[in-house]
């Protein structure tokens, strides 16, 4: 476990391996537990740094705010403190989306960009999410938190068994949301998804020139699987890959695949 200390917090991060430097960013929900499978493949070839954004897993929230852009300042801060110069950027869901903010605003730093089940239209996620997104849940929250309490432990209680329409191993996914979920607060979970709600990349995203990935997942419940043609079409050289047996999280779900296809795409583009 290693720590950096920022002004809006402590930033929470496991590295593992040797190498080139490689980031991975998880969704929405998560912590950097979403990658341990990932960190021991990539880990093998790559220096893997997998972050908590502010207010997730175990990273700190001290006058940090939530949005999607923040976690792209983030990203930079991060990569500056560490000396970590250009670096591929391996982005789940939220975490993708944060990866090509990273990738049109410091083009420099980021040598190409792997999206996973990731929103280019936040209008793309699913109904439940778009009901998250609300902005008004904040101030209920804030001013009723005994219900915003309640709330997460039946969210808990939820993810445990809908996680079973969500991935394969839907115990284990279950058991790690649950985990996840504990240790959040009212701003990282409502802000993170109401900006995420709002954000559209479809403007800016055919500035990005560097090599792009989509994974998705046919089953993707979480978000939309067409996202996979909108990235396509506003960034022509993406490379599409389609998991047919896979929902939101294929690192799970066809983990051999998975990180055969990432680590053909951070060796060859």
């Amino acid at each position: 476990m290693a720590t950096l200390v920022t002004e809006q917090g402590i930033v929470h991060y496991e590295a593992y391996g040797r190498g080139r430097p490689v980031l991975l960013l998880h969704g929405w929900l998560g912590s950097w537990a979403l990658w341990r499978s990932t960190i021991a493949e990539l880990g093998k070839e790559f220096r893997t740094y997998a972050l908590d954004f502010w207010g997730f897993g175990e990273s700190g929230e001290q006058g940090a705010d939530f949005s999607v852009d923040n976690f792209v300042l983030l990203v930079n801060e991060f990569m500056d403190r560490l000396g970590i110069v250009k670096a591929p950027l391996i982005g789940h869901s939220m975490g993708g989306t944060v990866s090509l903010g990273a990738a049109i605003r410091h083009p420099e730093k980021v040598v190409k960009v792997i999206v996973i089940g990731s929103p280019i239209q936040g209008s793309s996620l699913s109904p439940l999410l778009r009901i998250a997104s609300y902005s008004g849940w904040i101030g209920l929250a804030e001013t009723a938190p005994f219900l915003f309490n309640g709330f997460m432990r039946l969210l808990k209680t939820g993810v445990r068994g809908g996680s079973y329409l969500l991935a394969k191993d839907g115990k284990a996914l279950g058991n790690m949301l649950a985990a996840d979920i504990s240790g959040l607060t009212v701003g990282p979970f409502f802000e993170s998804i109401g900006t995420l709600r709002k954000t559209d990349l479809t403007a800016r995203i055919g500035e990005i020139k560097l090599p792009i990935m989509g994974v998705y997942g046919k089953k993707d419940l979480i978000v939309h699987p067409g996202q996979s043609r909108v990235l396509k079409q506003y960034a022509p050289q993406s490379k599409i890959a389609w998991f047919e047996g896979s929902g939101h999280f294929p690192m799970m779900d066809e983990p051999q695949r998975f990180h055969e296809t990432v680590r053909s795409f951070l060796n060859n583009g």
